[in-house]
């Protein structure tokens, strides 16, 4: 029986008709195959994967951290041009240094007051390089930025001081024929805070910011300096303008390079790491992968699973979140999207990043808020100056013409009253619509549409545009400050269209919902232009007039949509809930 039964059992294996060779080769040798393929193969693209992954996530890290970077750099000058307005307006540069100094705190260097040939008026800071500007660089930089700079913060190249060693940057603005106001500042001071907490730096992983001159402004205390860091990879894109990441290897494996520019001082962050430290880990456990082929494949179905779940799904939501702050909407990413350790992290780090933003803004908005309104009150007094004294001195003088032409004999004298009594006319007609320009009476007594539609009314009579007006809803009136928001962005808008829109019809809609909503379009058929991605972008593309409508309705609380497309016109919807 033993030896039957070792006949049949080697039957079974190795048979005359080679029908188990058979089943081997065509069932269990493709199958195994098939379960190596699956297995290496997943390797390889898990590979691939994480290495996408991690360089989109060091591309959005430096993309967030150089528009951080970006909003203080424009916070800087704006409180440096505000300095500069208050000037011109006649206000006392130390008075202003010194009771405005907590505005200031951001210029670590100081702010200083010159005249425009360089000359120093005053300083909020006691000693240091204002007072004795040792370096000859350091001369001529304030001195070329007070020759040279306009309306508009200007931002000097990074400077070294000789006296502490750190590199400074000088932001300067002046009004025409005033002082020159500028604030110095550190950017390495600038950008530690932002990258150091932005940016999680070890031992392997480092960042970098430098300028077109090849100046390091600031770096992570482990990078090395092997070569010019205008050859560094992702430095030379960035200072053409280009974002991204790229892949480089090294001596101690393949390292992302995420890349991004910081557009007001033409500067480049830099992050780089190298993406094998995130995923190595998991990689070494999937080496096991052909010793236990069969649940091999299941662990690759499970890991893809938890892939899509864990990381791009996250990853995506976490996208939609930053794409809807890039625009000023804070609350979104403050929603959990879950997913691994790391991509919480980021999102934790966005949440603090979103608040810091959020305060800058803030302030900022309080501040404008504040500017608006005394622009408005300074409007006001002009308005009844010209009112009560310039245009009633005019209609006196028009009377005593017309008096003195009724009694005078001589043609030429007659002639000559009349043509003052014309030119008196038309100075007061054009001095009534100045004054109904810079208050308008007719929103104070009769509300918004009368206002908008004798707004439309003047522009068709001085300008030969064709204008419409259109109402729907039950009127009511606004607070005076929303009122007086929506005029002056519909005048704005009118004003843009009249100026560069180069259009012949504007039209005004104006929509009161049953909520209390206000909506108020304008809409003109002019050359059109490119609506940029993002607010941000408005002055740097030289859309001034866009800013404010987006500063004035961030100050009543009001949404901006603007549609607008080359030879076919713009559309301007402002709506208030």
């Amino acid at each position: 029986m033993r030896r039957i039964s070792n006949r049949m059992s080697g039957a079974r294996l190795f048979p005359g008709n080679g029908l188990s060779l058979q089943l081997f080769f065509v069932t269990i040798l493709p199958l195994t195959l098939l379960l190596l393929i699956i297995a290496f193969g997943s390797l390889e693209l898990h590979q691939r994967a994480m290495r996408s992954l991690v360089g989109e996530r060091d591309e959005r890290a430096a993309r967030t951290a150089a528009l951080a970077i970006d909003a203080q750099l424009r916070h800087r000058g704006i409180l440096v041009y505000n300095l500069a307005v208050s000037i011109a307006e006649g206000a006392s540069p130390e008075m202003l240094l010194t009771n405005d100094a907590a505005q200031f705190e951001d210029f670590d260097a100081g702010v200083a007051v010159l005249a425009r040939s360089g000359q120093l008026v005053a300083t909020s800071v006691d000693g240091g390089l204002w007072n004795t500007l040792a370096e000859r660089r350091l001369v001529e930089t304030v001195a070329d930025l007070a020759a040279t700079v306009d309306e508009r913060p200007l931002f000097s190249d990074a400077v070294l001081d000789a006296q502490t060693g750190d590199y400074v940057v000088f932001v300067a603005a002046a009004r025409p024929n005033s002082a020159v106001a500028i604030g110095a500042f550190s950017p390495e001071r600038l950008a530690a805070p932002i990258l150091e907490g932005g940016f999680a730096v070890n031992d392997q992983a480092n960042a970098f910011m430098v300028d077109a001159h090849d100046q390091i402004l600031f770096r992570t205390s482990n990078l090395v300096e092997s070569e010019p860091l205008s050859a560094h990879a992702g430095v030379a894109n960035g200072l053409s303008g280009e974002e991204g990441a790229t892949f480089v290897q090294t001596a101690d494996g393949e390292h992302v390079v995420a890349f991004s520019p910081v557009a007001p001082t033409g500067w480049v962050l830099v992050l780089s790491e190298p993406w094998e430290a995130v995923s190595s880990p998991f990689l070494r456990t999937t080496l096991f992968a052909p010793l236990v082929l069969a649940p091999v494949l299941l662990m690759a179905l499970v890991a893809l699973w938890f892939g899509a779940r864990q990381i791009v799904q996250p990853l995506q939501r976490l996208e939609t979140q930053a794409a809807a702050l890039a625009w000023g909407e804070f609350e979104p990413i403050e929603e959990p999207v879950g997913g691994t350790a790391e991509i919480r992290r980021l999102q934790r780090e966005l949440i603090h990043l979103a608040h810091k933003v959020k305060l800058a803004q803030q302030n900022l908005r309080s501040y404008i808020g504040a500017i608006t309104t005394g622009q408005e009150e300074e409007r006001k007094r002009l308005a009844r100056e010209l009112h009560d004294v310039t245009l009633q001195s005019l209609i006196a003088l028009n009377q005593r013409a017309q008096l003195a032409q009724m009694g005078t004999t001589s043609p030429e004298v007659s002639r000559v009253m009349a043509d003052i009594q014309q030119l008196t006319g038309q100075s007061i007609a054009d001095l009534r619509r100045f004054v109904r320009a810079l208050r308008p009476i007719y929103l104070e007594d009769l509300g918004l549409a009368t206002a908008l539609e004798m707004l439309l009314k003047e522009t068709g009579e001085t300008t030969g545009m064709k204008t419409g007006f259109q109402q729907w809803g039950s009127p009511q009136r606004l607070p005076a400050t929303c009122e007086l928001a929506l005029y002056r962005m519909a005048q704005e808008a009118v004003s843009n269209v009249i100026r560069h829109a180069e259009g012949q019809a504007v039209y005004i809609m104006l929509g009161f919902g049953e909520q209390s909503d206000v909506t108020l379009t304008i809409i003109d058929d002019g050359r059109g232009f490119t609506v940029p991605d993002n607010p941000a972008e408005f002055a740097s593309a030289g859309h001034f007039g866009l800013l404010g409508l987006q500063e004035r309705a961030e100050l009543i609380g009001a949404t901006l949509t603007i549609t607008s497309e080359r030879q076919r016109g713009t559309e301007i919807t402002i709506y208030l809930k």
